[in-house]
């Protein structure tokens, strides 16, 4: 009965942050009301193992060499679960973004953090290592990473500089730190709960994803934006599990509620990319019909948001093309761009 009066008592202080976080005033940051097209690349949840840690560096230059990319995203997983969560990993992986010619985003996944108390992770305390990736990869809060790094609005004041927003084309974009493992509140090694300090951390840092997540719309609006996009590791609406536990999903539950209040208000479409399933997927998951409104606790169906996850893990065999037109309908177009390996 305690771990079960935990958890109520937990999913309750998260559902308070969709009352407690208001929409607030956007930072200013790199908008532009360009109406130029504009093409992105969208991958993560790689690289997982030795031969797709060697062939790494021929991803990026591939990427760097499809004319039409301006922009790249990661997705965040750049380990495999059952891997050591070492400085020296980390500093390899920044040796390898920094490579990317173009303003690369890097959302932070599970695996290089929450997950790292597991023994064959090396035992490491999680809040350690997620001290540490700020510390690596996001040294110059409010710049992408990328060797032409663009300006970016990001959540460094709240503690959370992964969490950053910027406007091209029309479009709002936000990544933002929500990761699988039901969003760090799985219980850690040794434990049968999360910590008090585990829960802490999980309750700012969704207090920082709503805010972002507010602030994205907010200047959409503001901008009379054509289009939403939020990018995130975690699947919160997992096609591959045919039976999901609310226990295994509730932390969810506040950014899944920001996210359907703020698209059913917003007048157009709304994309979500997504990596931690490893399956490319294109789905609503809010619409109407949809067994996850009931699972949320959602009364109003959402059917403009629109959601992508890319392929990962063993299936990390391509990259998703995501051009923006800002004049369409959709306004958001893209296609699978295999990964030929040859480093050309």
């Amino acid at each position: 009965m305690r771990s079960w009066r935990h958890t109520l008592s937990a999913t309750a202080a998260l559902s308070l942050l969709t009352l407690t976080v208001s929409a607030g005033t956007a930072s200013a940051g790199p908008d532009t009301a360009d109406d130029t097209q504009f093409t992105f690349a969208v991958f993560g949840d790689m690289p997982y193992g030795n031969a797709e840690i060697a062939d790494f560096p021929h991803v990026i230059s591939q990427i760097n060499a499809d004319p039409d990319v301006t922009f790249v995203t990661h997705l965040g997983d750049i380990k495999n679960g059952s891997t050591v969560c070492s400085d020296a990993y980390f500093q390899m992986i920044k040796s390898d973004f920094d490579q990317f010619k173009d303003p690369l985003v890097y959302t932070v996944g599970d695996n290089e953090w929450t997950d790292c108390h597991r023994p064959n992770n090396g035992s490491y305390n999680p809040l350690e290592r997620l001290a540490k990736i700020r510390q690596v990869f996001f040294d110059r809060p409010g710049r992408t990473l990328g060797k032409n790094s663009v300006r970016v609005t990001s959540q460094a004041d709240e503690g959370v500089p992964e969490d950053v927003r910027y406007t091209r084309a029309g479009v709002a974009f936000a990544a933002v730190d929500v990761v699988g493992s039901n969003n760090s509140m799985k219980s850690w090694t040794g434990n049968t709960q999360p910590t008090p300090e585990q829960a802490a951390e999980v309750l700012a840092r969704t207090a920082s994803v709503i805010g972002s997540i507010h602030d994205t719309f907010a200047s959409a609006r503001r901008h009379h934006g054509r289009a939403v996009t939020l990018m995130m590791q975690a699947d919160m609406f997992d096609p591959t599990v045919s039976d999901p536990s609310y226990a295994d999903y509730y932390a969810f539950q506040p950014i899944v509620d920001a996210i359907a209040r703020e698209s059913a208000a917003f007048d157009g479409p709304v994309y979500l990319f997504n990596g931690d399933s490893h399956l490319y997927n294109s789905d609503q998951p809010l619409a109407a019909g949809s067994s996850w409104l009931s699972f949320y606790h959602l009364t109003t169906a959402v059917p403009n948001l629109h959601r992508i996850t890319v392929d990962g893990s063993d299936n990390a065999k391509d990259y998703v093309k995501v051009t923006v037109q800002p004049h369409s309908p959709q306004v958001l177009s893209w296609t699978r761009i295999p990964l030929d390996g040859s480093g050309s």
